[in-house]
């Protein structure tokens, strides 16, 4: 199948919510372009509101180098969007940043005609206002995130261009925690907008397909999700690409999330693991054919499945990655670590690291 098929093919779907994992190099970015450019109507306009790696191309650095970098600040090239940018304040955007606990301040310049739009932004650290500062690029990818959260919220555009959202990839170059609690603000859009129009959500994170994916069909909010939601694969065999159902045994992520767990219990647990250790758990079981958490629970030696499920399921819930502390509890981590390595001694899971 072309792009443009697939575009077609999600674009018919009858699901409000459309959660696609997309292999690296396959193709997400070029995909939401082809939607756009599928759905525009009659007369040539855009439906719906993107996000993707244009809108953060529109964000360059211009590093101020002739004056040893004294005004450093992020420059904002001209686009459709510029006319928006007077219908939010820094305001708006920290109030969707401050989730993130950022470390810095910001402030807007403005072109001198209103519709130009942004001309900068600069940093500084809250001690000292007169120093700009060049944030990180984690932290510029945050940011511009938080920017669009913001926008998306401005009338004129995302009423007027009301069809749909299609977001892409939102969380390169950040740090695991920061990735789930991208995850929340994409729950929090889909919470809001679900049902005045179509969702479409592209990732090559793995973590971030599966938390997204349990809240939506899993969580306690699955009876109101579950029904409208699709889960895709993007993928490519041979030369065609394909978008399949993702199903256990098609997409057999959780050795995925066993490499991601193995590493974070050599290197810190924090409390958003849990969530990615009941998806592993959830996996199996439904390879087993039993579909039941506590068999596997049982079958891996955990002396009281019952009282540790319900720990792990309430330690997966979206507000865990909102709160303090981030690490986990010294009871908690011991409980995580008891469980996971059980369960990779039962079934001989075996990470990159072990076999190095």
């Amino acid at each position: 199948m072309s792009l443009e098929q697939i575009a077609n093919e999600i674009k018919n779907l009858s699901e409000k919510i459309v959660l696609v994992y997309a292999f690296n190099t396959i193709g997400k970015t070029r995909l939401s372009v082809a939607f756009k450019d599928t759905t525009k109507d009659a007369d040539g306009n855009h439906t719906g509101v993107y996000y993707n790696a244009f809108s953060e191309d529109l964000f360059v650095w211009d590093n101020d180098i002739e004056n040893d970098e004294a005004n450093i600040r992020l420059t904002v090239k001209m686009s459709n969007l510029s006319k928006l940018h007077s219908s939010f304040t820094e305001e708006d955007v920290m109030k969707q940043l401050e989730q993130y606990k950022p470390r810095y301040n910001f402030f807007f310049e403005y072109h001198d005609d209103v519709q130009q739009g942004l001309k900068s932004i600069s940093f500084h650290l809250p001690e000292d206002v007169s120093l700009s500062i060049k944030i990180s690029r984690g932290e510029e990818r945050i940011f511009v995130w938080c920017l669009f959260l913001a926008m998306f919220e401005v009338e004129g555009w995302a009423d007027e261009q009301s069809a749909h959202f299609f977001i892409d990839d939102p969380v390169s170059s950040l740090d695991d925690h920061n990735i789930f609690i991208t995850a929340a603000t994409l729950f929090d859009l889909i919470e809001k907008h679900y049902e005045h129009r179509k969702i479409i959500i592209t990732t090559h994170h793995i973590g971030l397909y599966s938390i997204l994916a349990d809240w939506l069909t899993k969580g306690e909010k699955s009876g109101r999700y579950k029904p409208i939601t699709s889960l895709k694969i993007l993928s490519r065999k041979d030369t065609r690409v394909t978008l399949e159902t993702s199903r256990n045994d098609v997409f057999l992520h959780h050795l995925h999330l066993i490499q991601i767990l193995d590493k974070a219990v050599q290197t810190g647990l924090e409390s958003y693991h849990f969530a990615l250790l009941r998806q592993v758990l959830e996996n199996v079981s439904s390879f087993l054919g039993v579909g039941r958490v506590n068999y596997v629970l049982e079958q891996i030696g955990i002396e009281n499945p019952s009282e540790d499920l319900r720990i792990v399921n309430n330690l997966s819930h979206e507000n865990v990655y909102r709160l303090k502390p981030l690490r986990m509890h010294p009871d908690n981590e011991e409980l995580f670590k008891n469980i996971f390595n059980k369960l990779k001694d039962k079934y001989q899971f075996v990470t990159h690291t072990e076999q190095q």
